[in-house]
């Protein structure tokens, strides 16, 4: 049977101070390192076929640790590269609500309908990151790991569950989480979403 399992990245040290990444290259802090290490051992009995990885090391160091643990070498694809923010990356919660107060309240109720000043969309991520499901769905006949973003994994989510991008805030998806779906008969089945049991012995932070 085809599965993938929608991966997290470890947490970083932007994660914690709630700062907005994006494209920005924020490498997971010690946290996000025994994260990732944690997630790779829960991964073990599992029999995968591939890992996929966003080019940002946050992710790319993440999909590392899955990947050495079985040997394989990680595939780096633009499609999982995090939104982008333009001109909020960089920046605190409070500076962003501060700074663009009615374009932060339109994220938070219609964030289908936000374009980033100088950035992206939603759309724009989910154009890309299906266009990469359907590639890969035809090209291999096993378990795939691919890790991402919040973001993206959030957009992903939606998509193969048939919900458009105004349900985005209906979705959690924690620091180093998986999700996975199974594909049968042309569908995607959810299977398991935002598991983090293998990181119960490291304390848990909000989700941002």
């Amino acid at each position: 049977m085809k599965k993938i399992i929608l991966a997290r990245h470890g947490e970083t040290a932007w994660n914690v101070e709630e700062i907005f990444r994006g494209r920005i290259d924020v490498e997971l802090n010690e946290t996000g390192r025994r994260q990732a290490q944690l997630l790779a051992g829960h991964l073990l009995d599992i029999n995968i076929e591939a890992v996929y990885s966003s080019p940002l090391s946050r992710a790319l160091e993440t999909a590392e640790a899955i990947a050495g643990r079985r040997r394989l070498e990680v595939d780096v694809s633009a499609g999982l590269m995090d939104l982008d923010f333009g001109e909020w990356q960089g920046l605190s919660r409070r500076e962003v609500t501060e700074r663009y107060p009615a374009l932060h309240e339109e994220w938070l109720n219609h964030p289908e309908r936000v374009r980033f000043p100088a950035g992206g969309s939603l759309s724009a991520v989910r154009e890309r990151a299906t266009g990469l499901i359907d590639e890969l769905i035809g090209k291999h006949t096993g378990t795939l790991v691919l890790v991402s973003h919040r973001v993206v994994n959030k957009v992903l989510i939606c998509a193969l569950l048939g919900l458009d991008d105004s349900h985005f805030w209906n979705i959690s998806q924690d620091t180093c989480a998986i999700t996975t779906f199974d594909y049968e008969q042309g569908r995607f089945v959810l299977a398991g979403h935002n598991q983090t049991s293998y990181l119960k012995s490291i304390p848990k932070i909000p989700p941002v």
